[in-house]
């Protein structure tokens, strides 16, 4: 049986193909090499975005001044609504057109970041991170699943995808750079405003250089499935949010219950259908669902460590914003060389290995920031954090990989937004318990260092957070300040323990559940 070379293309360059037997295998072309050039455009700026925030988090609180828990809802409203909206996103690509939805996306995420740049109160952030992720759950499968059709063959699909994370690190690496020299001469905001650029250029050029994709065969939108989704992702969303922060709760427990149930519903319906919303089916894959697994506790991890790190560059150490970005490059370039080296190094070696090595390194790295109550330094920070992001730039680019290359090519749009609905759902979720444990862990700590005879406000400042500290530095003494520094350490420390055990776990995982798979391009 001849596999079919045109994979559902629509005004499509020519391409090379080699036929050999029952086999077609399609070579990309200068055309596709260049419209992975456009693509790497709003992966870069979804990388750009993420720490651009972090480094932005003590300006707008200190203009805004949101509560804690607001503060948190600025930081994962992004990730909790792309996870929410991923799964409908990527079938509306695969129906619509891959590149007509990324130029959708891409319009409504410039309109959103001026949104955010100009807003006046936390709960207006908010609003508009929300926005903006809803523009990006457009964006994120539209890029992963255009690369999926463009590049068939393994070795360069491979390749392709380490490119495409090597371009999310590379937006990282240059967002704490960005972030830093605009901090220092405008406003928190115009942190924000780097997107319409970026997205000026998307709209011109996606047009001229990407050919467009849809599935050929695609039935009714199912807008039940879609409300069925939200009705399973939210509660739980909102029991991991609640949970983490508060503790269990009967509120909290109905939600999960709730999610759970919707959950079902969900799954069972997507059976029933001849074309459902998310293909089940693909979960029978066991690499396809172990890949999903490492990508969700791999970013959970990572997640957390995002915040706490440059909240340590710039509460704990002091550093302005344009250091602490030149500190947070060297870790973030680390991710770039392991997106790019990963994909070579498995044509060697079997990839449930290479990623159980860089996990391991990356769990040297959690360790290392766990001993920094005892061994402070910003070197120490740099070389554990460096280590964490090897092991990330490793498992998203062949952990990606595994996932999108289980899929049918009319698939490739549900697939990549599985990658993306769990990597995002990680990051956001990590931040909610490792923020939410290391503000217990600090609150424990400082609760018998907060002198009776300060104002309420103090006090109330002091028990929240070190960033609400630090904002209110002036009425605080220094002695304070300094307990405050040491409790918020202490409870990174713990959570970086915490992820240390989670991703050993998640080493041994990828090499015994994945020592089957075959060499990239090799026989499987």
């Amino acid at each position: 049986m001849s596999i079919d070379c045109d994979q559902n293309l629509i005004d499509v360059p020519a391409a090379r193909s080699e036929k050999t037997g029952f086999e077609c295998r399609q070579k990309a072309g200068p055309a596709e090499w260049g419209g992975l050039a456009v693509l790497a455009l709003p992966t870069a700026l979804l990388g750009l975005d993420v720490t651009l925030l972090y480094l932005a988090l003590p300006a707008l609180a200190a203009d805004l001044k949101p509560s804690s828990t607001q503060a948190l809802w600025i930081m994962d409203a992004y990730g909790f609504m792309i996870a929410g909206f991923l799964i409908t996103m990527g079938t509306v690509g695969d129906r619509i057109g891959r590149r007509r939805l990324l130029m959708i996306g891409s319009a409504a995420f410039g309109l959103a970041s001026v949104l955010a740049a100009y807003s006046t109160s936390a709960g207006m952030l908010i609003a508009a991170r929300a926005v903006l992720g809803l523009a990006g759950a457009t964006l994120m499968p539209s890029t992963l699943a255009l690369i999926s059709n463009m590049f068939p063959d393994a070795r360069e699909r491979s390749l392709a995808i380490g490119v495409w994370a090597t371009m999310f690190a590379l937006g990282m690496a240059a967002g704490p750079l960005v972030g830093g020299i605009l901090l220092e001469r405008f406003w928190w905001g115009s942190a924000f405003l780097v997107a319409v650029p970026v997205v000026a250029v998307v709209l011109i050029s996606a047009p001229l250089l990407l050919p467009e994709y849809r599935a050929r065969k695609s039935g009714r939108f199912d807008l039940l499935s879609v409300m069925l989704s939200l009705a399973a992702i939210l509660p739980v969303i909102y029991f991991v949010k609640e949970s983490a922060k508060a503790g269990l709760s009967l509120g909290t427990v109905a939600a999960l219950m709730l999610g759970v149930v919707f959950g079902i519903v969900f799954v069972r319906r997507q059976r029933l259908l001849s074309d459902p919303l998310l293909d089940v089916g693909l979960f029978r894959n066991g690499a396809f669902s172990v890949a999903l697994s490492i990508l969700l506790i791999g970013l959970v991890a990572v997640g957390g460590a995002m915040l706490l790190v440059t909240q340590y560059l710039q509460l704990v150490m002091g550093l302005a914003p344009v250091a602490a970005g030149l500190w947070l490059g060297p870790p973030a370039l680390m991710m770039l060389v392991a997106g790019v080296a990963a994909p070579l190094l498995a044509r060697r070696v079997r990839p449930g290995f290479v990623m159980a090595g860089a996990l391991g390194l990356s769990a040297v790295g959690y360790a290392l920031l766990a001993l920094l109550p005892h061994m402070a330094g910003i070197e120490l920070v740099v070389a554990g954090y460096s280590l964490v992001y090897l092991g990330l730039g490793t498992i998203a680019a062949l952990g990606t990989d595994l996932v999108v290359s289980t899929a049918p090519p009319e698939k490739a749009g549900s697939a990549s937004a599985m990658s993306e609905t769990v990597q995002e759902l990680g990051v956001a979720v990590g931040v909610a318990t490792l923020g939410s444990l290391t503000t217990a862990v600090y609150r424990s700590a400082i609760l018998e260092h907060i002198p009776a005879d300060l104002p309420a406000g103090v006090v109330r400042a002091a028990e929240d957070s070190l960033w609400a500290v630090s904002s209110a530095s002036e009425q605080v003494p220094q002695s304070l300040v300094d307990h405050a520094k040491a409790a918020f350490v202490s409870g990174l420390s713990v959570s970086a323990t915490v992820a240390m055990i989670g991703i050993v776990a998640l080493a041994v995982l990828s090499a015994v559940a994945l020592r089957h798979i075959g060499i990239i391009g090799g026989d499987q």
